[in-house]
């Protein structure tokens, strides 16, 4: 589903009011301010707030400004007796996750519960931290996407502690595989399968990864990049595979660069998710590379990112809203008919736009 501007900033928006960052019946920023932070016009920011209006997130008071409303909480619980939901993703307001939220959002309300919203910023402490409390506040459920998932996570007793407190879990995006947790996510390796093999359908012979080592994710896209160049016979060193984590990602680019520098014969890239390959393509725009006449990239996740910039990026789908809807109503079930219901795994489909060249 294509988002337009104000769609993404009523997102942000919408996702700070619910994790608190904007308080109830306070006033969000004045429009000249989310004009300038957003860098869009005046119009685009009318259109967010008045979506947010009639949701009943915000309510505007002539002379005064624009101020947090609890009209979206009272209609949440029309129908229940302050049923909660806790939710807790790696990060909040940025990326995919606005999409994902208000698809759990939007479902938990029309199903009479309301919602518990927390971001760990793929820290364990905060993890822990963010289910304590939630349980602490009562609720009845958690969609939870897991932090570091592919590290050791100190936390695991508190999830089979949860399991025997009869309090439901489902995760999302990626599962903790020491523990039976039913999950509800992408066939990851199959993205990374997909993207690598329609580089090497194009004829590029020389490719490159860059991957998320501490996320689930980035392994299984890896294993899929392996796969499909052990399909095709494509040969490439450990130097071809760059990794990177939570605290390094703001330093792959430039390793990147100096990857690519040293092995000119390589054309096409697979990158972990958008956010990766739209930065990336901005450097090497800026280091004189032209995409694609030199330099194939393939993302990941259908986000805003892949639809910006001078090169619409080629990607994989990621049913970012559906996800969210899918996950709060196996989460209701779960709570009401007292079982866990089966795990969902998502095939990618390829978008195909700009950044990939046939040589």
């Amino acid at each position: 589903m294509n988002q337009s501007k104000y769609q993404i900033i009523a997102d942000e928006i919408r996702s700070k009011i619910i994790s608190g960052e904007y308080p109830e019946d306070t006033t969000i920023p004045p429009e000249l301010k989310l004009q300038k932070d957003y860098e869009v016009s005046r119009h685009t920011i009318r259109q967010a707030i008045a979506l947010l209006v009639n949701e009943g997130f915000l309510r505007k008071e002539k002379g005064s400004g624009t101020y947090v409303d609890t009209k979206y909480k009272q209609e949440g619980n029309n129908h229940s007796n302050h049923k909660t939901i806790g939710v807790i993703t790696t990060y909040l307001s940025d990326y995919i996750f606005p999409s994902i939220i208000r698809g759990i959002e939007s479902t938990l309300r029309e199903k009479g519960y309301s919602l518990l919203l927390a971001s760990t910023n793929n820290d364990y402490k905060q993890e822990r931290e963010c289910i304590e409390k939630m349980i602490g506040q009562g609720v009845q459920g958690l969609i939870v996407e897991p932090t570091k998932s592919n590290q050791y996570n100190p936390n695991l007793a508190l999830y089979v502690n949860l399991k025997e407190q009869g309090i439901p879990l489902v995760m999302i995006n990626a599962v903790y595989e020491e523990i039976s947790a039913p999950y509800i996510c992408v066939d990851d390796t199959e993205s990374g399968f997909m993207a690598t093999e329609l580089l090497i359908k194009n004829k590029h012979k020389n490719l490159m990864l860059i991957t998320k080592i501490d996320d689930l994710q980035g392994k299984y896209r890896m294993k899929g990049f392996i796969k499909a160049c052990e399909k095709s016979g494509i040969q490439f060193t450990s130097d071809d595979i760059l990794t990177y984590t939570t605290e390094t990602r703001k330093q792959i680019n430039q390793t990147a660069l100096h990857h690519l520098e040293k092995n000119p014969a390589i054309t096409g890239i697979v990158c972990y998710n958008d956010q990766v390959a739209s930065n990336l393509a901005d450097q090497l725009v800026k280091a004189g590379f032209k995409i694609p006449e030199d330099i194939s990239i393939v993302g990941n996740d259908n986000s805003a990112l892949s639809k910006v910039g001078s090169v619409k990026l080629t990607t994989l789908n990621h049913p970012k809203e559906q996800l969210g809807k899918d996950s709060a109503e196996w989460i209701v079930k779960a709570i009401e008919e007292g079982q866990e219901q089966e795990n969902i795994l998502y095939q990618p489909t390829l978008i195909e736009r700009d950044s990939v060249k046939s040589l």
